[in-house]
């Protein structure tokens, strides 16, 4: 492996800790220079990551003291700024072309599913144009839908946030009964969504009362018979619905708003920034179930949106060290050598006590795939297991106490 300079970037929707794996990146290469080892000579940040590549738009993080990187990574959001572009072959010719000016031959890439597979085209095309770089992906993910992983940097803060908003809401809902419906982030997978019952407490019947997850396929007659049973039951109902709720037939109930709808360059629909699929469902009960039960019902929705990913003050501390260690593990594997590309996975540990091991994997095991939520924590359709509990506390860390009549 040649020597040279090393480039980070961040990409994708931003987190309230990838700031912390940006900065585990650097702390390791700053010890690799510091100790003389003659691999990195220069640490760059891509300025919105593969957007700023092609523009030669660099941040010079070599020389960065502790203290400033430390406020970068208790700092939420991507502070390189992020891209959604995925080059083709002519893009990776440019962003070669920018390395070899800047002499780069470390390229570190924190993202998702989609950011995963540009990391893996970047490392493919390299090797197939001789180009001498070594690229690790960096796992980041709110929606926590990285295959191999355990779960995934961003999950945990954007879970507790989710958690204290279903808290705060439920207790509103108590006080000024009537249906309350919440969307919230998550295009395939759930798992964010399921996040939503850590806030219940024990003996009390605490929402979400219901909770709609993307593996179960929603129907709309279904979805107003669980409402009608939660609100004859409890005198109100509280509502957790993923964005990418979909029917049997696979389509997103968002699709069925619009005629047309926008995509980025992945491919992928626009479910959040937008409060539609909560109108339809706040509109069905109004009228369909207010209709059967001959009373006007007083419905109201909310989208979470982009609020999830990037809320000050809500980051949990176990996803903060998580995050910053997969950055530093990114480095260690990539200055061993042994390996010209990789990404790292979080393993969780058997036994009671939760423990956490990092481990590289080819970037193929994450690129572009989706893990689901286990089926087995998927109660009739609507509602998420109390055992789901045990797989994300850990992960999420203490949640504030609250207390009722």
């Amino acid at each position: 492996m040649s020597a040279g300079n090393a480039v980070i970037g961040q990409s994708g929707g931003p987190t309230a800790v990838i700031n912390q794996s940006l900065v585990g990146v650097v702390e390791a290469l700053q010890a690799s220079i510091a100790a003389g080892e003659g691999k990195v000579n220069k640490i760059l940040g891509a300025h919105h990551a593969v957007a700023g590549m092609v523009k030669d738009d660099y941040i010079d993080l070599t020389t960065r003291t502790q203290d400033f990187l430390d406020r970068i990574a208790d700092t939420p959001s991507s502070a390189l700024g992020s891209s959604r572009d995925k080059p083709d072959a002519a893009y990776c010719k440019r962003i070669f072309e920018s390395f070899a000016k800047q002499d780069v031959h470390y390229f570190f890439y924190a993202g998702g599913n989609d950011s995963s597979d540009t990391c893996r085209i970047i490392a493919e095309m390299a090797a197939e144009q001789g180009y001498d770089l070594t690229a690790y992906h960096v796992p980041k993910t709110i929606d926590n839908d990285l295959m191999v992983n355990d779960h995934t940097p961003g999950f945990g803060s954007a879970a507790k946030f989710v958690a204290q908003a279903f808290m705060g809401d439920n207790l509103d809902n108590a006080a000024l009964p009537g249906i309350k419906i919440n969307i919230v982030m998550g295009r395939h997978a759930g798992f964010l969504t399921a996040a939503s019952m850590l806030g219940r407490r024990e003996g009390k019947n605490d929402g979400p009362h219901l909770i709609y997850v993307p593996e179960a396929d929603f129907s709309e007659e279904k979805f107003l018979a669980d409402v009608e049973r939660v609100y004859t039951q409890h005198g109100r109902c509280l509502i957790a619905v993923s964005e990418g709720i979909h029917d049997s037939d696979g389509n997103p109930m968002m699709t069925k708003l619009q005629d047309e709808v926008e995509k980025d360059a992945h491919g992928n629909v626009q479910l959040s920034g937008t409060g539609a699929l909560g109108d339809l469902l706040a509109g069905l009960i109004k009228t369909k179930l207010g209709e059967k039960l001959g009373q006007k019902l007083r419905v109201r929705a909310d989208t979470f949106g982009y609020l999830q990913r990037s809320f000050v003050g809500c980051a949990s501390a176990v996803d903060q060290a998580e995050a910053r260690q997969c950055g530093r593990e990114a480095v260690k594997h990539a200055l061993a050598g042994e390996h010209k590309s990789g990404s790292i996975a979080m393993i969780r540990k058997p036994g009671d006590a939760y423990e956490i091991e990092y481990k590289r994997i080819e970037i193929k095991e994450v690129a572009a795939l989706t893990q689901h939520l286990d089926p087995k924590y998927i109660l009739d359709g609507c509602d998420i297991a109390e055992s789901f509990r045990d797989y994300a506390g850990p992960i999420v860390g203490d949640l504030p106490v609250v207390e009722s009549f």
